[in-house]
């Protein structure tokens, strides 16, 4: 199949958070959460900055730092669960209050009409172009109809097409009546909404070298101005309150007063909304003037009054997004976990990704504090840390190939200078300036940290007689069977799977010094289990998020690697006296030195 998507797993757990932070201060909650993430995997090389006990003192403090954040974070995120709940669960309105009441009962049936029309207003029944009509339409049952939509000139010209659906209560024995008499009528709903959307074309992928299945006839196009040109949106959703909620006068919902038609009884109609919010960047498709005819599939849903609620939130609550630079494909995720998923699951994936915020924001403090006092690397595997070096900043180039929102592109180039910052430390780099010539110097190693280093080498030797063939097997393989934009492209997705199969491989070699040293006496417990809660949520947006196969594969291999860790923990017995593979020894050896 394709290349797979590089995916940092903090990015949606970041756009959750914040579009969830939108949604409540849309509803009416001043919430302001700017979380900062750093988007890596599982690894296994950062211990705690506390590690080794020798400040005890300081160890107690961060303690109660971490638990006192861990707290207002938790009691930020249950308070904003709460906020969705009341959300999505309003109170009905008594008997005895002052109520706006549904015109409509649950045994009402109704005429419906979805029109299309290249107007943006409505003057009259000549402006629209019925394509789907009913008499006796249940408002209360999902429906589907596939249709063939022929394009006006004005849409084919880079124009566009909008719908509009009319809906009438029909009462018994009345008549049935034509457009015109529902636009013309105090009780009809309407709702509308775009059929196409003005986007920039993709580059298209072609085949570099040919192959036996690629089209002779493609051939690569100049670069030119990434002018809008007008998509087809091939399936559209129309959402109708169906539920007779009856509202409170004085408590109508705010985000959904706009929507209401108020007869002089003091009803409401049906309320449809009609919004691309449950649609895909990807499913659009280009309008091409040699064919006009295009498919249409429309979908009617009934919705309750939480749902409308959620979604007009969340449709505003998108829109605002863009400001923290997130773009349409990153919103797309976002729409999957809100309208693809269950509403109790929604908020089970908002408790997790606060939880995974968390975990994220200690394991890089004791990350970066380690490091930032790191003097010795023996145990250390210098290749893991030169590889996690470049793994990021092939990430980093993939993603900016792959025109990735700027949030995502900003914590992927901080992960890279964070990961080059540690190949600077392993390697005792010292960068400084004789006169104008810059000199750089490194330090000593010594024989603890060369006898780490031997270690290190059997453990990859044989991994890479399997990895380097399959690696450029499999970009050989793609050379001739896949398509790609240019050549850079192809060497950057193939160094993008290169960097599955090597980041696997390389959390290896620490299992293989655990087996050889028969011990895996204090390793860094507290940031490996921040990272490793971190994997096992990732897998759970493996199944909300929408991914290749092989990305969502590779979500599940840290957990493999973890399982085998704990294996080992259980296995070996515990000397903390001896020297662990980040250089740390917990407790002095008790051995006395001999009399002479």
């Amino acid at each position: 199949g394709q290349p797979p998507v590089i995916w940092a797993p903090g990015a949606p757990g970041t756009c959750l958070l914040l579009l969830c932070s939108n949604v409540c201060t849309q509803y009416g909650m001043e919430a302001k959460l700017r979380p900062r993430i750093h988007p890596r995997r599982l690894e296994l090389h950062s211990p705690d900055s506390s590690a080794g006990g020798n400040k005890k003192k300081g160890s107690n403090m961060k303690f109660s730092f971490t638990l006192a954040l861990s707290g207002v974070f938790l009691a930020y995120i249950l308070h904003s669960m709460w906020t969705l709940y009341t959300l999505y669960y309003p109170k009905r309105c008594g008997k005895n209050e002052a109520c706006i009441r549904p015109t409509w009962t649950a045994e009402s049936r109704f005429q419906f009409f979805f029109c299309t029309s290249s107007s943006t207003k409505i003057r009259s029944v000549n402006d629209l172009t019925v394509i789907w009509s009913e008499n006796e339409f249940d408002i209360f049952k999902t429906s589907e109809r596939q249709l063939n939509v022929t394009l006006p000139q004005k849409t084919l010209r880079n124009g566009t097409l909008h719908a509009y659906v009319l809906l009438l209560e029909r009462k018994e024995h009345e008549p049935v009546r034509t457009v015109e008499q529902l636009l013309g009528h105090s009780s009809t709903s309407l709702g509308a909404g775009s059929l196409t959307r003005h986007l920039v074309p993709q580059d298209e992928e072609i085949s570099l070298i040919g192959s036996a299945t690629a089209k002779p006839e493609v051939k690569q196009k100049p670069a030119r101005a990434k002018v809008p040109q007008t998509h087809w949106n091939p399936k559209v959703e129309v959402s109708i309150m169906s539920d007779p909620f009856p509202l409170k006068t004085n408590q109508v919902p705010a985000e959904i007063s706009h929507l209401l038609q108020i007869n002089s009884k003091r009803q409401y109609v049906p309320i449809i909304h009609m919004t691309d919010v449950t649609t895909r960047e990807k499913d659009f498709v280009p309008v091409n003037k040699t064919v006009p005819q295009l498919p249409l599939k429309i979908v009617i849903n009934p919705i309750t009054i939480g749902r409308l609620r959620l979604m007009v939130t969340v449709n505003e609550a998108l829109k605002s997004m863009h400001s923290f630079g997130l773009t349409t494909k990153d919103t797309d995720e976002v729409k999957g976990i809100f309208f693809d998923t269950n509403f109790y699951v929604l908020l089970m994936t908002l408790l997790v990704s606060g939880f995974h915020l968390l975990f994220d924001f200690l394991a890089f403090k004791n990350d970066v504090n380690f490091w930032r006092s790191k003097k010795t690397f023996e145990g250390l595997s210098l290749r893991g840390v030169l590889w996690r070096g470049l793994s990021q900043v092939i990430v980093f180039f993939y993603l900016l190939d792959e025109d990735t929102s700027r949030i995502v592109l900003f914590t992927s180039a901080v992960g890279a200078v964070i990961e080059l910052w540690k190949v600077t430390k392993a390697l005792k780099m010292n960068v400084c300036f004789i006169g104008w010539r810059l000199r750089i110097q490194f330090g000593t190693t010594s024989d603890e940290e060369k006898k780490t280093n031997e270690l290190d080498s059997e453990g990859m030797k044989y991994l890479l007689y399997i990895l380097y063939p399959l690696c450029v097997g499999g970009a050989i393989y793609s050379l001739l069977y896949q398509s790609y934009r240019s050549w850079y492209s192809w060497c950057i997705h193939s160094l993008a799977n290169g960097v599955y199969a090597f980041g696997f491989l390389f959390m290896l070699p620490q299992l293989f010094l655990n087996y050889r040293l028969k011990s895996v006496a204090h390793l860094p417990w507290r940031v490996f289990m921040y990272k490793a809660f971190n994997t096992f949520i990732d897998d759970l947006f493996a199944f909300i998020i929408t991914m290749p196969t092989a990305h969502r594969v590779a979500c599940f291999r840290d957990d493999a690697v973890f399982l085998v860790y704990l294996y080992q923990r259980w296995l070996y017995p515990v000397d903390k006296t001896r020297v662990n593979e980040f250089g740390e020894s917990f407790e002095k050896s008790s051995k006395k030195p001999k009399k002479e």
